[in-house]
């Protein structure tokens, strides 16, 4: 069952116009602005500093516990990243040109980068070297000017959104894991989209751009390349498009035809949720300390062992797993390869809770920092709001754990249910599940072991 959402009157008119959105992507723009000034002129005090203190700990908890897991890929629609760029592409700020021509050179992005590959080695890069990036004004400043800089150069040669649909390091995981989200945006009557010749949602028209991530909306089947920009509700001409309200995770229970850049992507998150949960928020204070040291003998070890893990560790033993199912069960004709990348849904249920259980930790204990710097952003003694004298006060820490445990249960429980579903769907029987379900509850005690310490 789903429930058109636009087509309530308030909200259609809310998603028809451009006004709302544009006004809400300007407004974090200059947020973001204020992140890159401060992160080059402000304090080094991390804890004192905008860009550090709003971007890795109020945006990364509302991203990673409201965004992601309840509206998907809502961020995507409002990101200031691309605008700049885009607003270059188009030569307009709100309204569209007349017949919506985009002034770039209009270079099409590579077959063979047609994927997520590029977005996974962006956030293992960007991971890589986190803890400097988190702890250091000036880097969070470079790393987000980084980003604008590279989206507007793929606005000018590149055609509509090719940075935000494959080369995003923070779009790929909003993607994989926007299919846990309880809304959608699809086609009300795919016959009314095959009938209408024009695809104006695609290609454009007087009242807008077509679709800026390269997708035909009646061929979509999930929510992972979405971005949620609306541009099509707004083209298309016989008001066949919409978001509607949904069952949580509906796009998990089709499990076959997977991709294997998808399923890295799972497996590059797990391994990044245990990593940032050992260093940041883990006992060990002499591992903070090598993953912050870069180039020293041992920071090169961390960067072995970080990428070891990655690239090879969690994805053997999760192939493993697979091919001992196999062994239990052969399914009729399926590839190995694809077999691997079909249980890799399995880790977006658990990948998600994990991420959902470091960010409480995370975000809890350093929340209160928001509070001075807000009247104080770039550490300058400043007290614009009265709030420059708060003290930090972590916030229920003693109860966090009691968040932490029922989450990681409940991502555990969906991904032994997407693995039995993944046997039927596959035509094995349910013992091949068990060794997938075993990687699973070895993830999930080895999280709640460090978050229990």
């Amino acid at each position: 069952m789903r429930y058109a959402l636009s087509d309530i009157p308030f909200i259609k008119r809310l998603l028809r116009s451009r006004w709302p959105q544009w006004n809400l992507t300007a407004t974090l723009l200059l947020f973001f602005v204020l992140a890159i000034i401060a992160g080059l002129v402000g304090t080094p005090a991390g804890n004192r500093n905008f860009g550090i203190v709003f971007v890795w700990i109020v945006w990364w908890a509302l991203l990673i516990l409201l965004l992601v897991p309840f509206a998907g890929r809502l961020w995507c629609g409002v990101c200031p990243i691309p605008a700049p760029g885009e607003w270059l592409q188009r030569r307009a700020l709100v309204q569209p040109r007349p017949g919506g021509k985009l002034y770039t050179l209009g270079v099409k992005w590579p077959r063979a980068l047609r994927n997520i590959w590029l977005q996974n080695a962006g956030f293992l890069g960007v991971a890589l070297f986190s803890i400097i990036i988190l702890t250091t004004p000036s880097a969070t400043a470079l790393v987000l000017l980084g980003f604008v800089i590279v989206a507007v150069g793929a606005s000018l040669v590149f055609e509509r959104r090719t940075f935000c649909r494959y080369l995003c390091p923070v779009g790929g995981f909003i993607g994989l894991y926007s299919q846990v989200a309880p809304i959608e945006l699809r086609v009300k009557d795919a016959a009314v989209c095959a009938s209408h010749t024009d695809k104006t949602c695609y290609t454009g028209s007087d009242d807008g751009y077509g679709c800026p991530w390269l997708l035909f909306p009646g061929g979509l089947t999930n929510n992972t390349t979405c971005g949620l920009c609306t541009e099509c509700l707004k083209t298309c001409t016989r008001d066949n498009i919409a978001i509607f309200v949904r069952q949580p995770g509906a796009d998990l229970l089709k499990t076959t035809g997977r991709k294997l850049d998808e399923a890295y992507k799972g497996l590059i998150m797990l391994a990044c949720a245990f990593i940032y949960s050992a260093v940041l928020s883990g006992p060990w204070g002499a591992l903070k300390e090598t993953a912050a040291a870069v180039g020293t003998p041992g920071w090169f070890a961390y960067a072995g062992i970080f990428l070891a893990l990655n690239l090879a560790i969690l994805p053997g033993l999760f192939w493993l797993a697979v091919r001992s199912g196999r062994w239990i069960s052969k399914p009729a004709s399926t590839t190995m390869r694809a077999l691997f990348a079909d249980y890799a849904a399995v880790l977006i249920p658990l990948g998600l809770t994990a991420w959902v259980a470091f960010t409480l930790s995370f975000a809890l204990i350093n929340f209160s920092y928001a509070w001075p710097v807000l009247s104080d952003p770039l550490g300058w003694g400043w007290n614009l709001l009265g709030t420059a004298g708060l003290k930090w006060t972590p916030y229920i820490p003693g109860f966090v754990p009691a968040l932490q445990i029922p989450v990681l249960l409940i991502g555990l429980t969906a991904a032994i249910g997407l693995a039995l579903r993944t046997t039927r769907q596959h035509g094995q029987s349910p013992w091949a599940a068990a060794p997938v379900a075993a990687f699973c509850t070895a993830a999930t005690v080895g999280l709640l072991g460090l978050y229990l310490a």
